[in-house]
């Protein structure tokens, strides 16, 4: 099998990894099924695991996440794919008033997570190249996921389907075939939900990013060191909620000066 996976085909391993490791585990979301997903994230999974566990569903992103929701209570850990995370407004009050809210309201464990392609750079256009994590990081009771590397997709998203409670998993569509990664298929690769990473070092200024800005700000941070000897730091938040506020105010306290 071939170790070097893009962006999209770690997400793809990961469904798949955890699909195997546990029968609960199900997928549901427009077009994941016959089609495979719009970009292609679930290709193969409905041959791969039936139709039982692989569900195409109607256009009607607040009934899908009511449905998972029900899912979720009974014991399963459905995945749900935006098909643009655009449209995960259309379930707003599903995924603020009930999915946030299941812990803090009822106690009860909500193991589901909600992912999908974000943000512009594909020609998308105004309907399907937003990015929501604006939103849904004032949102109590979300976990909100912004992977920024092949690896961090896989290891993250396992993470994420193995969580007790709801993440909301941002996959920006302008990596998904841009990046590509040594990822050894023997080897299982699993990040934590709530440490950020420091993709470079620096002692001058830190960059904090996270997502698809994150090749941005390395690529920053070579020409300042280039140009004008100054040495930047990149800080990669990879959750975004909760913050890794640890990794924050160290890396502030030792750089004093802060790029966000």
């Amino acid at each position: 099998m071939n170790s070097s996976l893009t962006y999209l085909e770690a997400v793809r391993r990961a469904l798949r990894e955890e699909m195997e490791r546990d029968d609960r585990v199900l997928l549901m979301g427009q077009d994941v099924g016959v089609l495979g997903g719009a970009f292609g994230a679930t290709a193969g999974l409905l041959h791969r695991f039936g139709a039982e566990r692989v569900r195409d569903t109607p256009i009607s992103e607040s009934a899908t996440v009511g449905v998972a929701v029900g899912l979720a209570l009974e014991g399963l850990r459905p995945v749900v794919e935006m098909q643009f995370l655009d449209f995960l407004s259309s379930s707003w009050n599903m995924v603020v008033n009930w999915v946030a809210k299941a812990r803090y309201r009822q106690g009860y464990a909500l193991p589901l997570v909600i992912r999908g392609p974000q943000g512009g750079g594909v020609g998308g256009g105004p309907f399907h190249s937003q990015c929501l994590e604006g939103f849904l990081t004032h949102v109590p009771g979300l976990r909100v996921v912004a992977p920024a590397t092949a690896r961090d997709a896989l290891g993250m998203l396992k993470s994420a389907i193995r969580h007790e409670d709801p993440v909301v998993f941002l996959e920006h569509k302008y990596l998904y075939r841009r990046l590509r990664e040594d990822l050894p298929p023997e080897k299982e690769i699993l990040v934590p939900l709530d440490r950020a990473h420091t993709r470079r070092a620096g002692g001058d200024l830190v960059l904090v990013t996270w997502g698809a800005m994150v090749e941005v700000c390395l690529a920053a941070a070579e020409r300042l060191q280039e140009r004008e000897g100054v040495e930047a730091q990149v800080l990669d938040l990879r959750c975004l909620q909760p913050l890794d506020e640890n990794a924050l105010l160290e890396a502030a306290r030792r750089a004093g000066r802060v790029l966000v």
